[in-house]
Order: structure tokens, then sequence, then C-alpha cells
């Protein structure tokens, strides 16, 4: 079950990326989107990219947040420092004293 959510997160993760890269930018230039000579195909587009990747980024989210539990389950419960040092102390033998 994890495998197959990590490799569906890895696919959302591409997916959202690409969906991103395929916006028109704000800025102008840096965009790979449709240019302004057609203005209502464009504007209908950023509507579709930006719908579907919110949709993306929401399926992203909660296939991360189930892998993280589905995860949760496998750790062990963890000891202080301290107390495996206070542990290693007690098994440690003494030195002996020299007696000339």
């Amino acid at each position: 079950m994890e495998n197959i959510l990590l490799t569906i997160n890895v696919l959302l993760a591409v997916i959202l990326v690409l969906l991103i890269l395929f916006q028109k930018s704000e800025g102008g230039a840096l965009g790979i989107g449709v240019s302004q000579d057609n203005f209502m195909f464009s504007r209908t587009a950023g509507d579709f990219l930006t719908k579907s990747t919110a949709v993306v980024a929401t399926l992203f989210i909660i296939c991360s947040l189930c892998l993280t539990i589905i995860s949760r389950g496998e750790l062990e419960p963890t000891t202080s420092v301290i107390d495996k040092i206070e542990e290693k102390s007690e098994d440690t033998p003494k030195i002996p004293e020299n007696n000339n």
C-alpha cells in the first residue's frame, strides 16, 4: 500500500510541476503560456490550468498526509539519550584500584 501511494505521490508531483510550468506567468516573458493575441482562449486556458493545479495540489497534499500516517505505524518508540547513557554506565565494569 505504501509503495502504491508513493508512486502516486511522485506522479502527482510531476504533474503539478508541469501544470505550474504551463501556466502563463504574470510578469510576461518567462511563461510557456499562450500569447496575448488570442485573449479569450488564454483566459479560459488560464482558468482551466488554475483549477486543475488546485485539484492536483490538493490530491498531492492528501496523498502526502496518507503516506505520513501510514509510515508512523512503523516507527518504534524512542528512548532518551540520557537513558541510554545511564544504561551503558551501569553495564561497564569498574576499574580496579592499584594496591601496591
